[in-house]
C-alpha cells in the first residue's frame, strides 16, 4: 500500500537531499564522539600508566621539608633517576610515602656535632637548604657507617624530621626507595624544579 495519496506527497530530490545530510551528519557525530572517547581514554590509562612506572605524583604531607616544599604541596617523582648525595627522595615508610634529603651513601661515615651540623667523612657537610640546625630525635650512635644498599636520609627541617638519626627509622634500604622528588606542580603559581642539587 502507497503512503502517497497524491503526486504532492512524494518528497523532492532537496528534501531527500536533507534527510540523507542528517543521517550522514548524525553517523559523522557519532564516530567523531566514539573515536574522540576511544583516544581520551587511552590518553587517561597512558597518563596513569606513565605516573605509575616512571613519574609518580605525590601529595607532601607534614613539614619535615619544609622551606623547600610544604604540606600540600604535590610534586613530581623521576623514577629513572640515580640517587645522589644531596638528591631529595620519596621513600616508603610504615605503609607512608615520606620526602627525605640523601645525606649519606653506603660506605660513608657520618657524624653530628652538638648544634646539629652534618660531618660527613671527616668534613663538615654544606648545607644551605636547611635553615635551622637541631640534633632532633637523635639516639642512633656517631660516627655511623652507612650499610651497603642503604641511604641515610635526613629532613631539611631538622627539629622536626623523623629521619635516619633515630634507630626507629634507619637507614632506607634501596627497595623502598621510590623516586627522586624532580619537580613541584602544585601550588600551579609556585612551580619549581627540585631535582638539581641545593
Amino acid at each position: 500500500m502507497c503512503k502517497f495519496n497524491c503526486l504532492d506527497d512524494i518528497p523532492t530530490a532537496e528534501q531527500f537531499r536533507h534527510v540523507l545530510n542528517r543521517m550522514r551528519y548524525r553517523r559523522l557525530f557519532a564516530a567523531t564522539l566514539r573515536s574522540t572517547a576511544a583516544a581520551v581514554a587511552v590518553a587517561a590509562a597512558a597518563a596513569v600508566l606513565l605516573s605509575w612506572l616512571l613519574l609518580p605524583v605525590i601529595r607532601v604531607t607534614g613539614t619535615s621539608m619544609e622551606p623547600l616544599v610544604s604540606n600540600g604541596q604535590i610534586v613530581l617523582c623521576n623514577k629513572l633517576c640515580n640517587v645522589e648525595r644531596g638528591d631529595v627522595v620519596a621513600m616508603y615508610y610504615n605503609k607512608k610515602i615520606l620526602l627525605k634529603r640523601v645525606i649519606a651513601v653506603a660506605g660513608d661515615v657520618v657524624d653530628m656535632d652538638e648544634t646539629g651540623h652534618v660531618i660527613l667523612n671527616g668534613e663538615k657537610l654544606s648545607e644551605p637548604y636547611v635553615s635551622e640546625f637541631a640534633l632532633g630525635e637523635c639516639d642512633i650512635e656517631f660516627p655511623y657507617t652507612v650499610k651497603e644498599n642503604r641511604w641515610f636520609v635526613m629532613g631539611d627541617n631538622r627539629s622536626v624530621s623523623i629521619d635516619s638519626r633515630a634507630s626507629v627509622f634507619g637507614c632506607v634500604s634501596d627497595e623502598n626507595i621510590l623516586g627522586v622528588v624532580w619537580l613541584r606542580i602544585y601550588p600551579f603559581d609556585q612551580p619549581h624544579r627540585l631535582g638539581e642539587k641545593q
